[in-house]
């Protein structure tokens, strides 16, 4: 069974998802949500920049599963941050997912003079139930601190780039300190993990492939997962990573791969400006 936590608004959102990123075609997304929920996941995550949110409605109405027993996520992107439209692009997404609320709305990036504002109408979005929980997404230290000052609720969910070749340790312990959860998303880096000798060399120990490594590592470091994947038979796999543990010998030995190799690129209309 899929383990939960508990965020810090006390809602229960599950340690395992699936991530839609890159993949906008509907028959792709709706093989992966169903194959995804059939294997026991509950937790499905989209943003109005994947250009899915629509397809991933259609396969939430048709997975037989409970509204109330799925974990829905959303977030809001750069340009109605800028053109201060927080609320249209949430009424938006809640349209084009045909649901009455979600479960987590974030700020996708922290786009500068934008995101303490846009975090706000995101507030506004919380008191009035339409979402159960608020968070942020490739937020770092600097940005969280920004909104601590300025804000009395603390994001439930900092969603970042983490696996095995990319620990940011500081950031990771500050989320942890300040009540933050720390969602993974790319947790196996776009793959890369899974051709990695040492991981190899794990997986073969433990009778487990190098994606359930890297996923496991994620999970005993305390993080949410969101693995994306277009290959049924790996959804399934990489769903069944809580009848095991890694031994701390090995999370060591994990951890020294740490070299700081990103994934995810940062967005075009941020590359240039200080963020």
């Amino acid at each position: 069974m899929i383990q939960t936590v508990l965020l810090n608004n006390n809602i229960r959102m599950p340690l395992l998802g699936i991530g839609t990123n890159n993949i906008s075609d509907e028959k792709a997304v709706m093989t992966i949500v169903n194959s995804a929920v059939t294997a026991g996941c509950r937790m499905i995550d989209t943003a109005s920049f994947y250009k899915n949110e629509e397809y991933v409605g259609a396969a939430i109405a048709k997975c037989q599963v409970p509204r109330r027993d799925l974990f829905v996520i959303s977030k809001v992107w750069n340009t109605a941050q800028r053109l201060g439209d927080t609320a249209g692009a949430f009424a938006r997404s809640l349209e084009r997912l045909h649901l009455n609320y979600v479960d987590l709305y974030m700020i996708h990036w922290p786009v500068p003079g934008c995101f303490p504002t846009t975090w706000r109408e995101l507030e506004k979005l919380y008191s009035s139930r339409v979402v159960r929980s608020i968070g942020v997404s490739n937020f770092d230290i600097r940005h969280l601190e920004a909104l601590r000052k300025s804000s009395g609720i603390i994001p439930a969910v900092n969603q970042i780039e983490c696996h095995p070749l990319n620990y940011n340790k500081d950031l990771v312990e500050y989320c942890q300190a300040q009540g933050i959860h720390v969602q993974a998303c790319a947790p196996l880096a776009g793959g890369a993990c899974l051709d990695e000798d040492i991981i190899c060399v794990i997986a073969t120990k433990y009778g487990r492939t190098p994606a359930q490594i890297a996923l496991r590592w994620a999970i005993q470091k305390g993080f949410s997962v969101i693995p994306g994947s277009g290959n049924v038979d790996h959804i399934r796999a990489d769903a069944d990573i809580f009848g095991f543990s890694i031994e701390e010998e090995d999370m060591a030995i994990l951890d020294t791969m740490n070299c700081g190799k990103r994934t995810i690129e940062v967005p075009e209309d941020l590359r240039d400006i200080p963020f």
